[in-house]
């Protein structure tokens, strides 16, 4: 349920202090510790004691709300004609710090982006430590554009002086006190988020955001749910392709049906695998360290060791995958394997070369692809395999494309059921002439239902990805077209100097909302901006530490390229252009940095590659983006302002904003 106790004010205050505890115990679905009765006594008598019945005669009072997306809830939300109020409890504490700030902050900042009836009204998140010294009375209130106020900070004893300056600081504005808790929730995840939240059993409907993201990810998951149960009933292999734009919620879909589909007793079992190495290390750490915090919560110990294994055992690196079936030559324990960014397994060669190199294996003959469907081909009654398809994301050396795998079902699986969606014949798929092969095959099933056309990266703009689009495809018109829709909601800057872009980042970030660095993995001609692409940054640490830890995104220290951040978000990102990738009337071109000099890409597999390095690196924005393209040096021949000159006319020619410096 969304909240413990709820009454309107004037019902609290004449609700006995026994009787609003007992409520808040009798909804409480785990077992309470003496210390969290200790809390919601202390907060009772605090607020009755700090609230006057005529301030809040048109008010209600929640205690314990919940936000699914956080997987958390609010000690207490006020909803007033005036003002709504987020307040977090420290009890007994005596300072403020840095975290429990951020919390109540995000708590805010989750009801104004996705509780509708939350978005227009002045919104207040107050943190109370009990026992905190007295703070300077304040009348005046710093108020972001979105009528959220910054962070307050109090102790008990001047809570009541607090919110009477408060309701006398806010405008009235007529909020429905009344309706306010039935609002809709439409949150927008990180992937982060959601692989949390659907690993606690959440449903995906309870973390999705608005109603065309939601409808075409329950259609998604509707048919390939379908495709399974066929497959179960009627004993056949079958091999779905799911598409989408960067961003719509491919992943989700592949989380969501692999934690759908873990039910021994009902006969399925699901695994979900992917060659994107950062981004199953940063699952896997981000589910234990959830799973370890959830039993801490209700009072149970958890070693994150065991918390560790058993997120290993839902997710895992497809060449793991790869390589215990290599040894082993029974069926899989799952029927049902999901393959995220499927386009980037390995093809014959890498795959040979790989397993000659690193396991002693000579003159193997199968692609990855190959190999993979014949390990599910192993399984006497069903399998069913999902790949999830990017368009535009292969970025590593012997990635196969989506063609490898239609090639090698029409060479040696022919008599697998194929789904595909109707978008897999887009040329940013690469699947190439090899539909034309399967076209005709009465096992083919084409299918709308598997395209997520609808990007939930950000919740700010869902069209970023066509921006990116558009510019990389030189179509300035267009790209200038998307970016005027996008920069009202979704800031999207140009400069030219490292140091404002950092400014820009921090004074953006709001709460805990996280923001770095993005860089091409060929950005060699950075250092001078203390920018080394050469020392290996720990994806974990980058994504999932806080900001006092000088390895987090947070310190803009340490960068993250292509291959550390693909299949992930940051709310605030910066992009800083090098060398590598340079904007000329007719065309981008590439190069590489090669001993002393720049040298130019001329196969046309590498230099897509860089393109596609610079499209993953300017989607992973969720709320805004700030592009840095140096001036360079004329007295460096491997930093030339030409080298940069070009690149930054043309961004500016679309409509970048430019940032000019403080």
């Amino acid at each position: 349920m969304r909240y413990y106790y709820s009454n309107s004010l004037i019902g609290f205050f004449a609700d006995s202090p026994e009787h609003i505890l007992g409520t808040i115990q009798g909804n409480t679905p785990f077992d309470i510790r003496p210390t969290e009765t200790d809390a919601w006594t202390a907060q009772i008598e605090i607020l009755k004691n700090s609230i006057s019945v005529q301030e809040g005669e048109e008010g209600e009072i929640f205690f314990e709300y919940a936000i699914p997306r956080m997987g958390r809830r609010v000690d207490v939300v006020i909803v007033t004609r005036r003002i709504i109020l987020v307040i977090e409890f420290k009890v007994g504490k005596r300072e403020f710090q840095t975290q429990d700030i951020d919390q109540v902050w995000d708590y805010a900042l989750d009801l104004k982006n996705f509780h509708e009836t939350s978005h227009l009204p002045m919104l207040a998140p107050i943190l109370v430590a009990t026992e905190a010294p007295d703070q300077k009375e304040q009348d005046a209130f710093t108020v972001d554009l979105d009528q959220l106020i910054k962070p307050i900070t109090t102790n008990a004893n001047q809570l009541g002086a607090l919110l009477g300056n408060l309701f006398s600081f806010a405008v009235e504005n007529n909020v429905d006190t009344e309706n306010w808790a039935d609002g809709s929730y439409s949150p927008t995840p990180t992937i982060i988020e959601a692989a949390v939240a659907l690993y606690n059993q959440h449903s995906v409907s309870e973390i999705t955001s608005k109603a065309a993201s939601a409808r075409n990810l329950r259609e998604t998951n509707r048919k390939i749910s379908e495709v399974i149960r066929n497959a179960r009933l009627n004993s056949e292999k079958a091999i779905c392709f799911v598409t989408g734009v960067p961003g719509a919620g491919k992943t989700l879909v592949g989380l969501d049906i692999a934690t759908n589909h873990l039910d021994e007793v009902k006969g399925t079992k699901s695994v979900f695998l992917s060659g994107n190495g950062p981004l199953v290390a940063i699952l896997r750490e981000a589910l234990a360290r959830d799973s370890v915090r959830r039993k801490k919560e209700i009072g149970e110990r958890k070693r994150l060791g065991d918390a560790r294994r058993e997120a290993a055992a839902f997710i895992q690196p497809v060449h793991h995958y790869r390589d215990t079936y290599l040894k082993d030559t029974s069926a899989p324990f799952d029927n049902i394997a999901i393959f995220d960014e499927a386009q980037r397994a390995w093809d014959l060669e890498q795959t040979r070369s790989f397993l000659k190199r690193k396991r002693g294996l000579a003159n193997f003959d199968k692609s990855e692809p190959e190999f993979l469907i014949s390990c599910l081909e192993r399984h006497q009654d069903w399998a069913v395999i999902i790949c999830l398809v990017g368009g535009g994301q292969e970025i590593h050396r012997g990635e196969a494309g989506i063609s490898e795998w239609i090639d090698a079902l029409n060479r040696s699986f022919p008599h697998w059921k194929i789904y595909i969606s109707d978008r897999l014949n887009d040329s940013e798929y690469s699947a190439g002439h090899a539909l034309d092969r399967i076209e005709r095959k009465e096992n083919l099933n084409v299918s709308e239902s598997l395209h997520l056309s609808v990007s939930m990266r950000s919740y700010r703009a869902e069209n970023v990805s066509k921006l990116v689009k558009n510019l990389l495809d030189i179509e300035p018109v267009d790209a200038r077209e998307e970016l005027e829709k996008l920069n009202k909601r979704f800031p999207v800057v140009l400069t030219r100097n490292v140091e404002d872009a950092k400014r820009w980042l921090r004074e953006k970030a709001r709460g805990s909302e996280r923001f770095g660095m993005v860089v091409s993995s060929n950005a060699y001609r950075l250092k001078p901006h203390a920018i080394d692409v050469r020392v290996q940054t720990d994806p974990v640490k980058w994504f999932l530490e806080g900001k006092e830890d000088v390895r987090s995104s947070y310190f803009l220290e340490d960068v993250a390229t292509e291959f550390q951040v693909q299949g992930l978000e940051l709310d605030w990102a910066c992009v800083t252009w090098d060398a590598d990738f340079r904007y000329t009337n007719v065309g981008w071109d590439g190069y590489s940095f090669v001993g002393t000099k720049w040298q130019r890409v001329l196969k046309e597999e590498r230099k897509q590659y860089l393109i596609n390095a610079y499209r993953v690196l300017l989607t992973r924005a969720r709320q805004g983006m700030v592009v840095v393209v140096p001036r360079g040096d004329k007295n460096d021949d491997t930093r030339l302002p030409a080298f940069y000159d070009s690149t930054y006319q043309y961004l500016s020619r679309i409509g970048f904003s430019r940032l000019e410096s403080a």
